[in-house]
């Protein structure tokens, strides 16, 4: 961890040439899960030619090398530089909940950057930010994600922990943020089917869960990336209470703004995810 905060000091000038030379190595030597980069962007986009698959693959790669150096900065990085590289554009739709002690739930995407997005949320908004996350195998990364997420005042939730967090912490005006377009995975997940990116597609019911158990307004983070090193986030609201148990709406309106982003910015998703490496059977449903 000593030498990765020695590491996060350099300038961005600097780490972004590194992040040059760790796209040369990624996209053109070890080319890092290229081919399901390019099976999930062709299968996303139907309509275009080989070309612009290649250009939107291409742009992704340096989008996710630029992603390595910028979390690794996030480890020395200043409030006020983080405040001008991510900038939330209306954190004031916030405000009037947070007058009226009302907790709120943030959905996001894998869009980059997301976990400036989070780290930067506890500085702009005006509540606090409580983060749902799934911890990874490794101790070492899932102590040093946590490092990163709650430098800034973010107080992390596992994902198994969720209803015991919500309830042991609903005095505490809030808002939940949580990353849910990701591969539902394991046996026990519950999973909600719809289409997505032309491709019938499984997504956590965790969206849905979460607003109808607190009955929370729900925002979504839409966030742009206008030139290397900056990002913007507007907060839409997608969802008012009261939900009803089994109506899926919640994820419908999650989906439907995930997508928007993703064509709108097609490089800026996470496509070397294997997202949809199961279809629906009947063992899979």
């Amino acid at each position: 961890m000593f030498f990765l905060r020695i590491l996060s000091q350099l300038p961005f000038s600097v780490l972004y040439l590194f992040s040059n030379f760790l796209f040369f190595v990624t996209y053109r030597l070890i080319k890092y899960r290229r081919k399901i980069v390019v099976k999930n962007l062709k299968n996303s986009f139907p309509e275009s030619d080989d070309a612009t698959i290649r250009a939107h693959e291409k742009e992704f790669y340096k989008n996710l090398c630029d992603y390595s150096v910028e979390t690794l900065k996030l480890l020395t990085i200043s409030e006020e530089d983080l405040k001008e590289r991510m900038v939330y554009l209306n954190p004031e739709v916030i405000t009037p909940y947070r007058d009226k002690s009302q907790s709120v739930i943030y959905v996001t995407s894998h869009q980059f950057n997301w976990e400036w997005l989070v780290a930067a949320g506890s500085i702009y908004l005006p509540i606090p930010v409580d983060f749902v996350y799934q911890p990874p195998s490794s101790k070492f990364f899932d102590q040093f994600s946590l490092l990163l997420r709650t430098r800034f005042g973010g107080h992390p939730i596992k994902r198994a922990d969720v209803a015991r967090e919500i309830i042991r912490r609903k005095d505490i005006v809030r808002g939940v943020a949580i990353v849910a377009d990701q591969f539902p995975g394991h046996d026990n997940d519950k999973r909600y089917w719809t289409t997505f990116l032309n491709q019938d597609t499984a997504f956590f019911q965790g969206v849905n869960q979460l607003s109808y158990m607190t009955q929370y307004p729900v925002f979504f983070a839409k966030m742009s990336h206008p030139k290397r090193g900056y990002y913007e986030v507007e907060l839409v609201k997608i969802g008012t209470p009261p939900y009803e148990k089994g109506n899926f709406d919640m994820i419908e309106n999650y989906v439907k703004a995930t997508e928007a982003v993703i064509k709108k910015d097609p490089a800026g998703w996470l496509w070397s995810h294997n997202r949809w490496k199961k279809k629906r059977t009947d063992s899979y449903s």
